[in-house]
């Protein structure tokens, strides 16, 4: 089994591996830049599984952004019957690709 760790990043948790790529809630960041997610809550070397009481303080995640981008539109639609009552919202949420550089 390959080393993983658990990150926090936007109000979620993803599970990351080197090499992953992954889509996160927007992040202040140019396109190339490195970034370091430093709120890890678990790693795993492949063997042993540590779980921090709440984050693993010396444990941080090289990452580098891929691309900023817009993800798919949802729509919000709400109706009552028979009262003339419509109502339409669309949303699309601003995101940050990552790659994965290293954990540790």
């Amino acid at each position: 089994m390959e080393a993983y760790a658990v990150v926090e990043t936007g109000g979620k948790q993803y599970r990351v591996q080197a090499g992953d790529k992954l889509e996160v809630e927007k992040l202040v960041a140019e396109v190339g830049a490195s970034l370091e997610l430093d709120r890890v809550l678990a790693i795993s070397d492949g063997e042993a599984l540590t779980v921090g009481t709440p984050m693993l303080e010396s444990i941080k995640v090289k990452t580098t952004v891929v691309d900023q981008k817009r993800g798919p539109k949802v729509i919000n639609f709400k109706k009552k019957r028979r009262k003339g009552y419509t109502r339409k919202v669309g949303h699309r949420q601003s995101l940050t690709v990552l790659t994965v550089d290293s954990i540790g």
